[in-house]
């Protein structure tokens, strides 16, 4: 059984986060573990038009970004990653700087001191220096910043084909299959 923490910040983009519980739903060796930030639930409302019970039932446990006591604040507790989808460039500071304020900020530190695969989709545009130097720290410290960048080589028909072809990428990196949502670089040919 693979456990996965799924982080929701408030950046834009809450669609990659939803989603991506949505896609591992189906997958019966993975258990999700959900936290939303206060600016994440903001944006699942404003960019996505639902309510939380409608994000909760996509998780198989769901835990308060205030909550530090809960398993998933302790390296004890054994989970095989997280991804923050999307990832604000404040929590990304946070995580950075060692900051571990929010739940969300507290299991990615956790993550990193247990040597355990984190993975940022940071979403901002323009970037400034110190965003670029944070991105920098995090990827020091053993992060992995993955900003959700479209792959325009596998022809995607929707913004749902978009979402899902990057989160099948950031899936693929913890040996969760999704083939049905992965199309990948075959070359040209001739």
């Amino acid at each position: 059984m693979k456990k996965l923490i799924i982080g929701i910040s408030g950046a834009s983009g809450a669609v990659y986060g939803v989603r991506m519980l949505s896609m591992l739903q189906g997958i019966k060796n993975v258990e999700t573990h959900l936290i939303v930030s206060s600016a994440g639930w903001m944006n699942i409302r404003h960019e996505l038009g639902i309510d939380k019970a409608a994000v909760h039932i996509l998780a198989d446990h769901v835990h308060t970004d205030g909550d530090i006591g809960a398993c998933i604040a302790s390296g004890s507790y054994k989970v095989d990653g997280m991804v923050i989808a999307p990832c604000s460039v404040k929590t990304m500071a946070s995580i950075a700087n060692g900051i571990c304020g929010t739940l969300i900020s507290r299991a990615a530190d956790v993550c990193l001191k247990e040597r355990r695969r984190l993975v940022l989709m940071v979403r901002e545009t323009p970037l400034h220096l110190g965003h670029l130097r944070n991105m920098a720290l995090v990827t020091e410290i053993g992060a992995i910043v993955a900003p959700p960048v479209p792959a325009f080589y596998s022809k995607p028909k929707s913004i749902e084909e978009m979402v899902d072809q990057t989160n099948a990428q950031v899936l693929d990196g913890f040996g969760i299959e999704v083939q049905e949502h992965l199309k990948p670089w075959n070359g040209l040919g001739k």
